[in-house]
Parts: C-alpha cells; structure tokens; sequence
C-alpha cells in the first residue's frame, strides 16, 4: 500500500509494539505530528515541557519496562535539546530511539532556518545515527534503529529524517518483528576455566552492575550466589538485580559505598563481575583494586573486557544465558569461615546517620517503609541520591533509575513521569534536590496535564549539597557558588504547576506526608527541609583505593 514518511514511521512504530512517545513538535516535524494525531488511539503522546523531559521520559519508561523509549524533537534547537536525555541513555546503557526531523534535502547544508547536523552532533553519544533523505528506505531504516537500540549492549540510536522525506510517498509493506536472540562469544574451555577458577576460590566476592538488569538475570544471579556461596555488592546502576534485604547483600561498592563491601572486596581472593564495568567510582585507584584477587568479567560488550581493569578471566556474552551455561557447570560451594567474616564486616560497619534532625536517610527509610519497598524510586544527582541508594531496600530489578554514568542533574523528574506511563500500577517517587529540582521543574507541568500520580520529593538543604561536602572536606570550606537560598517558594512553584504541594519540616510529617501523596492519585510534590551540611558517608576520596573508605566517626577521630 501507498503510504507517506509520516504514515509509514507511525506503522513502523505500531509493529515494534511502541504504545508511547514523548515529544515535543514544531514546524520540521509536522507532517509526523499530524499523523500520529490520526492515530492517536493505538500510540499514545505525552508532551513535554521540553525537549530534554521527553528524552529523559523515553529513558525512564525504558528502564522501567524493559522496552526500547521513543522521544520526538523538530529540527535545530528541538534536536539539540534532546542532546543531555540521549548521552545519559548512552552512559548507561539505555534503549532508546529518538527521531527528530530536518529542513528538507535542498535546504541542508545551508545554514537554513532551524538546521542543524543532529546526526554530527550525537555521534559520539548513540549507538547509531542515520540520516534519512529518501523515503524509499524510511522502513528499513526504523526497523535498524530500533534492532540496534535493544540488541547486544542497547543504547540509543538517532533517526533524523528530512521533511520532504516524511511528506513523500511510496509503497510500505508491514513486517512482523522476531524477539531477539540472546548471543555468547566464548568457548566451552573458557567457560570450564571459569568455573574451575570459581571451585579453586576461598573468599569469593560478587559484584553486581546493570547488565544484570538488562538482561534480566536476577533469578541466574541469585542462584549463582548461593552455587558459590559469595557475598554479592552492587553498583548504583545493579540496585534491585539481587534482593537488597538478602543476608547475602552488602550494599553499594565504591566512593560512597558501604564499609563492608569496600573493604570486603578488598580481601577477597576472587571477584567476579556481573554485568559491570569497573567505572572510576567503584574502583577508586585502579592500581590497588581487589589487589589481593584474580578478576573474572561476564559482559556482553567485548570492548568491556580489560578496559579499566585487566582481568584474569572473561566470558563475553549475555548475562542471562552466559550465568545459565555457567551455573549448570558448577559444583554447591561452602565458605562458612568467609561468610562469617563478612557477617561481621556488615555488624561492625552498619550504614549510620544522625536521626536527630529530619534527613534524607530518614525519608528514604520511610519512603521504604511505607511503600514496603515496592515503589519506582527515580533519581536525580547528588547526595539525596546516595542516600536513596543507601537506606532503600531494593529487592526488584527496575525500581531505581538514576543517571549514573552521565550523572544528569535534572534527570529524575522526566524519567520518573516516564516511568508511571509505563509502570501505572506502580508508587513512582522521584527524589531531587533542591538545586537539580530547578533544572527541570517545569515537567511538572506535565504531570499535571496528564494527571500522572508521581510523586516529587525535594531534599531542600538550600545549597548545591555533593559539592558543597567536598568543598567542606577539600576546599577549606570555601563555599563558591553553591548556596540557593533565595526567595524562592518550591510549594508555590509547585501549585502555580497544577500539582499538590506539601512541606515537610519535622520527621513526623513526612509518612503522612508520603501517604496523602500516595492516596491521592495526582501528581504532588512534598519539599523537605534538611540541614545544608548533612553529608553522604561512608565515602572514598577521588583516586584513594577503595579500602581507604571512611565515615563521620572517623572524622571525629582524625579531628
């Protein structure tokens, strides 16, 4: 059948299953806007505040559903506003397809009205971009895109189509899309080598990172931890791919990770990587990481492997089926004298706060207690950040979402109405400071459009809270532009956005607080008042090996 660009890019839409885009329109991208608007019924839009909200909408609801996110931008400056949402999905491994649209083919390269080389500009930060400038491969093109989104390590990929190219027709034949097979590169003697390794360890140690999530392995890692009887940490991205309430679980490894698990990896004479990366926040000095052990990295991406850290055994492949073929492999493991010690490590070292005063710590405990654990929590960056991932018991893959390569201030607000439009049977609590709520605040706006029941919750200590803690530790206390007290009221921001505001000041009104925003159904935001010089601990100074962590009582010691 005869079908324009725009009628074919929305039936290519509706065979990858897409029922959301995010987007925002303009005058390059009509003629898709104008057919999505007659089939308004099989593919939802939610519309922005901004480009940058959609990007980060399309990233929350592929975190939370598995599925590939969809955002749309026009040309020039609607694309380049996508440019933070599509490197923060690249960082961490996101699928994600973002389709702009372009002046049309004999004005590019022309410097005309609202052009601009999108497809140049996210080169570095997608897994792929195309150009499209003949209607004849539209199709092909799409059903690429969204192949190499979900395939293999996913990523986002760039769809930038000229705006003759959606207005032309041709003839489109439909296709059905075929799950995608889960693939291993390695050999049956390396996989034997590994599991030989495994047998051989005393003191092994699981560290767990995101490609746990991705490719669903949590049931594989849960069985491979009791197989070789290891204590498992995660990295901020693996939250939830192993069960956080598990005697196993020693909490987050890195610069605010927890003592037990620094200083657990630290002796341990075998790690083995899970879908992880060995990014500079978890290991700290490379040179002194895990020193005392031999290494062994399960990644899809082969271009992982010995990249920051050398390994002394890799296998390369998805996580899901390479843990398969590896469990199958081995024996039940006992290490009664390793578990003991780390059982001791995690006595000796709890997570502490001072629960004097109101403190994030304390809202993420109730958060936690109220929700009984079951909620979304979305994330932007900061201390309020840490401590979500500190003192919430994520038992579930894809409840904790938050920019962690990237590290996107604004990020969480956008990703966590994302989020609700793909999980609406569940809580969705984004957790902000007070300076990343003001990055993108005005997506509030679209909550309340929709009427989607996030709810917003703003650690305000009225300054910029990480970096005013290094200033203090580092910087003599020189607090160079990171105070935000001003006179400006977040609960009428709040209310002049269309959404119910709260203000929290003392720890009794914060369950009730959570549980009238819960009960309501609409989007709220609850603003609570902090001390500014709380801090996040344990930490890890930048460059210092990870078994140099500390806390508040070593401080006081050292003072």
């Amino acid at each position: 059948m005869q079908l324009t660009g725009s009628e074919i890019l929305v039936e290519c839409l509706k065979e990858q299953g897409v029922d959301t885009v995010f987007g925002y329109p303009g005058g390059a991208i009509l003629n898709i806007y104008d057919a999505l608007y007659k089939h308004s019924g099989e593919i939802k839009h939610i519309l922005t505040s901004h480009e940058q909200g959609a990007a980060h909408a399309a990233d929350g609801y592929a975190r939370a559903t598995g599925k590939v996110g969809v955002c749309m931008a026009t040309s020039g400056p609607g694309a380049t506003n996508l440019v933070t949402g599509i490197a923060t999905a690249y960082m961490d491994s996101v699928p994600m397809v973002a389709i702009t649209a372009n002046v049309t083919l004999p004005l590019l390269g022309k410097d005309s009205f609202q052009e601009v080389d999108i497809a140049g500009v996210t080169m570095p930060i997608t897994k792929h971009g195309y150009i499209v400038k003949n209607v004849e491969i539209l199709a092909d093109t799409i059903r690429k895109a969204f192949h190499i989104a979900r395939s293999g390590r996913p990523g986002p990929v760039l769809i930038d189509i000229t705006k003759d190219v959606t207005a032309a027709a041709c003839e489109y034949t439909p296709m059905t899309i075929q799950p995608e097979e889960r693939v291993t590169r390695y050999t049956r003697e390396e996989l034997m080598l590994v599991a030989e390794m495994i047998h051989k360890a005393k003191k092994p140690y699981i560290y767990l990172g995101g490609g746990a999530i991705i490719s669903e392995a949590s049931a594989e890692v849960a069985e491979f931890a009791e197989l070789i009887d290891a204590p498992v940490c995660d990295t901020l991205m693996g939250k939830g791919a192993f069960d956080g309430k598990s005697e196993r679980y020693t909490g987050m490894i890195g610069m605010h990770g927890t003592k037990t698990s620094n200083l657990g990896v630290s002796e341990c004479d075998l790690l083995v990587a899970l879908g992880a990366r060995f990014s500079d926040r978890v290991t700290g000095n490379p040179k002194k990481f895990a020193e005392n052990a031999r290494i062994i990295q399960l990644d899809v991406d082969a271009a992982e492997i010995n990249k920051n850290i050398r390994v002394d055994a890799s296998l390369v492949g998805d996580l899901k089926k390479t843990l398969t073929e590896l469990n199958a492999c081995l024996s039940k493991q006992e290490h009664p004298e390793w578990m003991a010690h780390i059982t001791e490590l995690k006595e000796k070292y709890p997570l502490k706060y001072d629960d004097e005063n109101l403190s994030c710590p304390y809202i993420m405990q109730e958060i936690d207690r109220v929700t009984n654990g079951e909620a979304i929590i979305t994330t932007d960056v900061g201390q309020h950040q840490m401590w979500a991932a500190q003192y919430y018991h994520y038992t579930k893959p894809r409840t904790f979402l938050s920019s962690g390569g990237l590290g996107t201030m604004g990020y969480g607000l956008g990703a966590c109405i994302g989020a609700q439009i793909g999980q609406p049977d569940k809580v969705c609590i984004n957790i902000a400071g007070d300076g990343c709520f003001r990055m993108n605040m005005n997506e509030l706006a679209t909550a309340s459009r929709y009427n989607i029941p996030i709810i917003q919750v703003v650690i305000n200590n009225q300054v910029l809270g990480m970096v005013r803690q290094w200033q203090t530790l580092f910087y003599g206390k020189r607090y160079s532009q990171t105070v935000l007290k001003d006179k400006v009221d977040f609960c009428k921001v709040a209310e002049g956005l269309g959404c119910t505001a709260i203000r929290v000041t003392k720890k009794e009104e914060v369950a009730p607080a959570i549980e009238k925003a819960i009960a309501l159904k609409a989007p709220v935001m609850i603003e609570c008042m902090i001390p500014e010089d709380d801090k996040v601990f344990p930490m890890v100074p930048a460059g210092a090996p990870i078994s140099e962590v500390f806390d508040g009582d070593d401080l006081k010691r050292q003072s």
